[in-house]
Order: structure tokens, then C-alpha cells, then sequence
């Protein structure tokens, strides 16, 4: 009875020890999630090796395991840029991103979990200034919106080739004028639309009238052509035709028509 509570306690011991061993090796890695590899007594960073998929894992308690988030994420930016004439313009812009899954080991050897502050804000920074300088306030304001956020994109993601992360798209959500700039484009914008109106009632115009002066030429060029035709000999025959039918009516007696040949008088007349 005496010998128990010795043999008892370097068990107990080691139980302890082996649930602290335990706890310390076992690494959890949840959904959306990929776990990178350091080993203490070996080559470090494992890069040769898939990262750690999520569920429940097993490493030894000297060796570590960094957790990285490998969903699509977001980075909301407001920056302010100059335009290509030095005017100041606040640009709101988001970027879809996320780590390239099988280059995770690479990404934490050479930039850490800070990846986002070290190269991906740097270098949305950078396109944005870039692009956004080569446009004129009301070239922003208007109808380049969607050319720079085309190419904010394009030298983004030129940038972060290299650096093992993924750049997915990149919204531009609001360009920013300062106040006066804005009225006065507003303004000028107003006038160029007023001015095509304008030059549109007077482009209208215009072709009603050379449409109207068409169909009077034609109409006099049909009866200069027609005059033309009508010989003494139609008019005669023609009043010939009008008069015999004159003569078929009813009511009438005798109708004089003029001279024949003979000198003598046509009649024409009902019994």
C-alpha cells in the first residue's frame, strides 16, 4: 500500500507531460484556411511540400505551424492621386485578392503574414498613382472611369507577379473631385449637350428644307415637260374628244365646233 502513491506519481507525471506534448502538437486548421510548415531541427520553411489543408493535424511539439487565410479577401482603399494637370483626386478602390495556395511556403519565407502591408498596398498604391496621372479631371469625372480601373488592374497585378499572390479584380467605386472642379466640368458638360441639341434641330432643319425644294423642282420640272408635249394638234384633238362628249348628253341640242376642211361648220346635235 505503501509502494502505490511512489509508482502512482511518476505515472501521473507522465501523464501530464504527455497531454502537454499532445496539446502542444496537435494544429487545427479551419475552413478557408492552409497551415505552412516551420521545422525547428530541419530545413526551416517547407516549400517543397503541398501546404497543411484544413482538419486536424499532428506535428512534432519543436516544429511550428502559420496559419494563412487562402479565401478570396478584400482591400479597401481611399488614396489620394494627382491628375496630369497636378489637381488632387481622392480615388476609393477595392482589390480582390488572395495567396497563391501551393506557393504559401514561398510566400512566408519571403514576406511573412504581413503580406498585404508589404507588397499588395504598395503596389495598388503605385498603379493608381501611375494611371490616374495620365488623365485630366474631367477625363475621370466622365468617361475613363472604367478605362482606369482597367489598367489600375493591369499594372497591379504586373506588379505582384512575382511576389506569389493572386490578384483577382480590382474596383474602382468613387472618383472624388474637389468641389469647384466638379461644378465647373457639370457646367461644361451642359453646354456641350445643349450645343448638340442645338446643331441637331438646325442639322433637322435643314434637311426638311432640302427635302421640301426637292419635291417642288420635281414638280415643276413635270409640268415644264408636260407643256412642252401639248402641240396645237392634242390641244385641238383633245377639245374634239371634250365636245363629242358634251354632244352624248341628254340636254344638250347643237354644239358648233368650228370649220372643216370645206370652210363649212362642224354641227353636232340631238334629234
Amino acid at each position: 500500500m505503501e509502494k502505490l502513491p511512489k509508482i502512482g506519481l511518476p505515472i501521473l507525471v507522465a501523464l501530464i507531460v504527455l497531454i502537454i506534448l499532445i496539446s502542444k502538437s496537435a494544429v487545427t486548421i479551419d475552413s478557408g484556411e492552409a497551415g505552412v510548415l516551420f521545422k525547428t531541427f530541419g530545413e526551416g520553411v517547407v516549400i517543397d511540400e503541398p501546404p497543411m489543408g484544413e482538419g486536424f493535424h499532428l506535428v512534432a511539439p519543436w516544429n511550428k505551424v502559420f496559419v494563412y487565410e487562402v479565401r478570396q479577401q478584400e482591400l479597401f482603399e481611399k488614396m489620394k492621386v494627382l491628375s496630369s494637370n497636378g489637381l488632387e483626386i481622392q480615388i476609393d478602390a477595392s482589390a480582390w485578392y488572395e495567396p497563391v495556395y501551393n506557393d504559401l511556403g514561398n510566400l512566408h519565407q519571403s514576406l511573412g503574414q504581413g503580406y498585404l502591408q508589404r507588397v499588395i498596398q504598395p503596389a495598388i498604391r503605385s498603379a493608381a498613382r501611375s494611371v490616374v496621372g495620365r488623365y485630366t479631371p474631367e477625363q475621370l469625372y466622365s468617361s475613363k472611369r472604367d478605362a482606369i480601373q482597367d489598367e489600375i488592374f493591369a499594372e497591379t497585378k504586373k506588379i505582384l507577379e512575382k511576389q506569389y499572390v493572386q490578384l483577382n479584380e480590382v474596383l474602382v467605386r468613387d472618383v472624388t473631385l474637389p468641389n469647384t472642379i466638379k461644378d465647373a466640368i457639370e457646367r461644361k458638360l451642359k453646354q456641350e449637350q445643349e450645343s448638340l441639341e442645338y446643331e441637331f434641330r438646325l442639322v433637322t432643319a435643314a434637311k426638311e428644307a432640302e427635302k421640301v425644294i426637292i419635291e417642288a423642282q420635281g414638280k415643276a420640272d413635270a409640268n415644264r415637260i408636260l407643256s412642252a408635249s401639248l402641240t396645237d394638234k392634242i390641244l385641238q384633238d383633245k377639245g374634239i374628244e371634250a365636245t363629242i362628249k358634251l354632244s352624248e348628253s341628254p340636254n344638250s341640242k347643237v354644239v358648233i365646233i368650228g370649220s372643216g376642211d370645206s370652210g363649212m361648220p362642224i354641227i353636232l346635235g340631238n334629234q
